[in-house]
């Protein structure tokens, strides 16, 4: 908890508001605000790649979300006892048979069983092997494929349209299901705190969380864990808040909008926090046990472990339903984020008429690719790649992208014309901490983590499973393709910029050519700045009129981001909307 708040205070926050005021002023996706800076356009390219694998393995926990919701619909839950035709000899459930008919637990466990629990290493939960041996039939190795769980893909289809259909007409669709995807976790949560603090054993278990281990505050997988946490939690270097900072009205406080969500959302996690573990000591006690041999990390926290532990509450279907309804919001209202930032880099990108009445496509498009790349995860060793991707695929590379974005703003295009770009918006430049830690604090955070995270590297493991080396090759192939783009674009942009002539510069030495195209290659296109014309004042305001000769190309706005009519280059005048 400690390297959180230090990653959130000075990472988490800095970077938050900082893509949320460059999005806001350029009034463009991930790709389009790269005008700043057209040599780094790479790292929106960038942000779209892990966007991209997010999104893919993202709406499998949500399908397997689903599948557990709707499992949840009887009246005695399925991992609730050992008696079911997948479960082994080892199985020892905590209900025994005879409290399944009347819904409530024993009083004390069975001598036999409460010492399989406390002293025998082969014990495996009903839900263990429920979610191993039935929902996904777990194969033996990652390049054992196995079939295909339908029930699984039935359920991923579920998650795609959803998405799909709350996103058929951009953030109009989503801004209004938001509301609800929001705000109703925290009535879920709030019921689960209630229950989960007045069971017997709730205090072991928030003990258990809030106390620290002062040994572990110099691991740097802890610290790596933490920025990475901080990442995931506030959305950073996604393309996301980028995306949707571009819908904003063009005088909007971001920089109220970035504090009030950065310390809301942190809070809702800490708060999360109480409502789990107050369970998981519910459960130790009960079982007789220490909580770190009930809690578990990743997969197994949502899907064995808390499940395991709602078996013991009374109505225990109802609080299963609640919870796996509860992950299915949360987890929709990231997906709508993730298929929103790759539908608006598109759009803007193409940027014509044709492509900006068909949106709809579009986004069909994606979700339908989306689902298709999906499908092996849905497989019997789906969950080795869902891990390797999580692991490899959004976490290195998101702290590379962010650094080289704190570095290209700050360093190329320059502190101070982006300080006077927020003014220019805000009213105000940002606080001097910001300025101190976007320029200093925030990159060598960044880069230290970095740098301690190669050194003390362990491969990948799930449970005792130690993947092959083939497949640990293939995890640094997909963190590397996101971060390649940011070079192999800069490449690119450099040989088709043009130098100055030999006319112009006749005592040039033969690197000054390299130097002046770089030069020319990092310095903001002349259609960087305010996307509206009316907002385009001081140092972007236009001496002439635009026109087709002389090169500048002013995009039209999605019609999702202005409300007056806006003039392109070919003359024409398109009604905008932008209310949200």
């Amino acid at each position: 908890m400690f390297p959180y708040f230090i990653m959130l205070i000075f990472c988490g926050i800095p970077l938050f508001f900082m893509e949320l005021s460059f999005g806001q002023f350029a009034s463009q996706g991930c790709l389009g605000v790269w005008r700043i800076s057209p040599m780094f356009k790479g790292v929106g390219y960038g942000m779209m790649v892990v966007s991209t694998y997010i999104g893919i393995y993202y709406n499998v926990v949500i399908c397997i979300a689903f599948y557990y919701f709707f499992s949840s619909m009887t009246h005695v839950l399925p991992w609730a006892y050992c008696s079911n035709p997948w479960n082994t000899p080892d199985c020892a459930g905590v209900l025994d048979a005879s409290n399944l008919t009347n819904g409530s637990r024993p009083a004390t466990l069975p001598g036999n069983l409460s010492h399989l629990l406390n002293h025998s290493l082969q014990r495996t939960s009903p839900s263990e092997e429920y979610w191993r041996l039935y929902v996904l039939k777990l194969s033996d190795d990652i390049g054992n494929f196995g079939e295909v769980r339908l029930p699984l893909l039935g359920c991923l289809g579920v998650s795609w349209v959803v998405v799909f259909l709350c996103l058929i007409r951009g953030v109009k669709s989503s801004g209004k299901v938001v509301y609800f995807t929001a705000t109703f976790p925290y009535v879920v949560l709030t019921i689960l705190f209630v229950r989960g603090v007045t069971l017997e054993g709730a205090f072991t278990g928030i003990m258990y969380y809030l106390t620290p281990q002062w040994d572990k505050i110099l691991e740097a997988k802890v610290w790596g864990d933490a920025a990475s946490q901080i990442f995931y939690s506030l959305g950073c270097a996604w393309g996301g808040l980028i995306t949707m900072a571009s819908y904003n009205k063009f005088h909007n406080n971001c920089y109220r909008d970035s504090i009030i969500i950065s310390i809301t959302n942190c809070a809702t996690s800490v708060y999360a926090g109480f409502v789990i573990f107050s369970i998981l000591g519910f459960m130790a006690n009960h079982l007789g046990v220490d909580v770190s041999r009930v809690a578990d990390h990743g997969p197994g926290l949502a899907f064995v472990a808390y499940p395991e532990a709602l078996t013991l509450l009374p109505i225990s279907p109802l609080w299963s339903l609640l919870f796996f309804f509860m992950l299915i919001l949360l987890g929709l209202g990231t997906q709508f984020c993730l298929l929103e930032t790759l539908v608006t880099a598109i759009v803007d990108e193409v940027g014509n008429e044709w492509i900006l009445q068909k949106k709809t496509y579009v986004t069909l498009g994606v979700a339908v690719a989306g689902f298709l790349l999906g499908i092996p995860l849905t497989s019997q060793a789906g969950i080795y790649w869902l891990l390797l991707m999580d692991n490899y695929a959004a976490s290195f590379s998101l702290v590379v992208i962010s650094c080289i974005m704190c570095v290209s703003i700050m360093y190329i295009y320059g502190h101070r014309n982006y300080f006077q770009d927020i003014q220019m918006m805000l009213g105000f430049p940002p606080p001097i901490f910001f300025q101190i830690c976007w320029r200093f604090v925030s990159p060598a955070i960044i880069f230290f983590i970095l740098i301690f995270t190669v050194i003390q590297y362990q491969p990948i493991t799930y449970n005792h499973y130690q993947y092959p080396g083939w497949a640990v090759a293939i995890g640094f192939l997909l963190a590397l393709s996101s971060v390649i783009c940011i070079p192999l674009y800069a490449l690119f942009q450099l040989c088709r910029t043009d130098g100055d002539t030999l006319l112009q510069c006749p005592a040039h030495p033969p690197c000054l050519p390299l130097l002046q195209r770089l030069k020319n290659a990092t310095k903001p296109s002349r259609d960087w700045g305010p996307a509206l014309l009316e907002h385009r004042t001081g140092r972007y305001a236009p001496t002439i009129p635009p026109s087709p000769e002389d090169g500048l190309e002013v995009q039209p706005l999605h019609p999702d981001k202005a409300q007056i009519p806006m003039v392109g280059s070919n003359g024409s005048s398109r009604l905008q909307d932008s209310r949200i």
